[in-house]
């Protein structure tokens, strides 16, 4: 098998991937400006780059995202508890500038706070993006314009990272730089990208992604630290990228990026552990006592039953499926038949995080698009995904306008809400599947097919194996299988290892 350098050497040589060729709903919907490309298109030539395309079609689709938030924004937010619901175009920015003590210039995490959240409950670097968006609202005016304001700016910061995630997934995979349209054009994005502060963890963490890909392990360790100090999720992602570097015997660029993403997280987070403790570890505490909330299993569970479990067992049972996706996940990646693409792995265990956890905020799926784009580059399912998850944005916010609207019982009732939790979780599912089967069968993977290993795993593409579990382990012949004339190939060759 050919080393991870000259994987990577041939990959710039040869012609970039065209969707249209590919993927029959990307096909059909380049008639709309003016059908699939054709052979004798000039590549290259023109000031219009696809990751330029790209940015902007993201920046557009972020740019009515605002728009759908203008009847909240123009009142729902300040007068009427449910008119923020009906209109789905809730935001926890507003309401938390005073709420959070920014409109008193109180300082997170040092200063306490009044009412029952005595400290901010987000991670540091989130708290540091909030209180810069603060210094950036001016302080005059009533409530509702600094709210406004407030929102506003903190709007144009998310728009920047938004549009960091489109470019860094469109650079990813050098020879796809068209798959980063999946998160530019994805609803999803647009409907929750600023109801929270979560596109700054998705952005540094698209930014690691495309940093591993070049082989830079310790920048993506870093990006993943400071992403893991903006939020809890990206540390999941060196699960499977150990088990990875173990198959493919790169413990030192593991370690690399480990030691990275630890001292990372240690400048971000150090200072104010050691003169905030207790502001600090508020995030943890909060995550650990807060009991089931929206969009969980564990929810509908605990509304359909008479006696529903504590929150300390609902933490442990949760704690305990997570292990075993955990578990799930690491098989997979020892005993497929080719070691798993990075990518594939990354959104396995972040969705089984989503799928297990106590609650799901509908920005959650942000956590998952740009992984989504690299894991599983096929429009009709990433389309199918995203059509579950905005059927999800509506179901929850109609829900809240039912159970606020008093005896007019205006939106969703309890029943119908579990339908859309539960549309969100078989949604997600689907797609999971849809990556199991690419590892098992390689030739059903889109980016595979294309001729490439693993473009998003850096030294790990066109690595050898040294390490595998089970039948993978015992010599076989490569199976390859033809695609539009190229060659995909599947299996062992020349790889040593253990079995069980």
């Amino acid at each position: 098998m050919p080393s991870a350098e000259s994987t990577q050497a041939s990959v710039h040589e040869r012609e970039p991937v065209r969707p249209t060729k590919e993927d029959e709903v990307a096909a059909a919907g380049s008639e709309l400006i003016g059908g699939p490309l054709g052979r004798r298109a000039l590549l290259g030539s023109s000031w219009w780059t696809p990751v330029r395309v790209i940015a902007l079609v993201a920046i557009g689709m972020f740019a009515l995202g605002l728009v759908q938030k203008a009847p909240c924004y123009n009142g729902a937010w300040f007068f009427g508890a449910s008119s923020q619901y009906t209109h789905a175009c809730y935001s926890d920015i507003p309401h938390l500038y005073q709420g959070r003590g920014f409109a008193d210039g109180l300082v997170p995490y040092f200063d306490r706070l009044p009412g029952d959240m005595q400290y901010l409950e987000y991670p540091v670097l989130t708290g540091v993006f909030m209180e810069v968006a603060s210094w950036l609202t001016p302080g005059s005016g009533t409530i509702q314009d600094q709210e406004q304001w407030y929102w506003m700016v903190n709007a144009g910061m998310l728009m920047v990272c938004a549009s960091v995630i489109a470019v860094c997934v469109s650079r990813t995979h050098a020879r796809r730089p068209w798959d980063g349209l999946l998160v530019a054009l994805a609803p999803a994005v647009a409907l929750t990208a600023t109801i929270n502060w979560d596109l700054l963890a998705v952005a540094l963490t698209a930014a690691a992604m495309l940093m591993w890909s070049r082989g830079r392990s310790l920048a993506f360790g870093v990006l993943l630290g400071l992403a893991t100090a903006a939020k809890l999720y990206p540390f999941l992602l060196l699960g499977p990228l150990m088990v990875l570097c173990w198959r493919a015997g790169r413990w030192r660029e593991f370690g690399t990026a480990l030691g990275g993403a630890i001292v990372a997280w240690v400048v971000v987070n150090g200072p104010v552990m050691l003169f905030a403790f207790e502001g600090w570890s508020k995030f943890y505490t909060f995550s650990q006592e807060r009991g089931v909330d929206f969009g969980s299993f564990w929810l509908i569970m605990a509304q359909n039953s008479d006696d529903p479990l504590s929150t300390d067992t609902v933490n442990t049972l949760a704690t305990l499926l997570m292990l075993v996706c955990c578990a799930a996940v690491a098989a997979l990646a020892l005993t497929a038949p080719r070691r798993p693409r990075f990518a594939q792995l990354a959104f396995l265990i972040v969705a089984a995080f989503i799928l297990t956890n106590k609650v799901y905020s509908p920005q959650y799926v942000l956590w998952l698009v740009p992984l989504a784009a690299l894991a599983r580059p096929k429009w009709r399912d990433f389309l199918i995904w995203q059509a579950c998850e905005v059927v999800y944005f509506l179901g929850i916010w109609l829900y809240l306008a039912y159970t606020t609207s008093g005896d007019a019982h205006k939106g969703l009732p309890t029943d119908g809400y579990h339908w859309a939790i539960g549309l969100h979780l078989l949604g997600t599912l689907y797609l999971c599947v849809m990556v199991v089967r690419d590892i098992f069968m390689p030739d059903r993977d889109p980016v595979r097919r294309s001729g490439d290993d693993d473009p998003s795993g850096g030294v790990l593409d066109g690595a050898d194996d040294v390490f595998v579990l089970g039948p993978a382990a015992r010599p076989q012949k490569p199976v390859t299988a033809q695609f539009d004339g190229t060659s995909v190939e599947w299996g062992r060759p020349g790889a040593t290892g253990g079995s069980l």
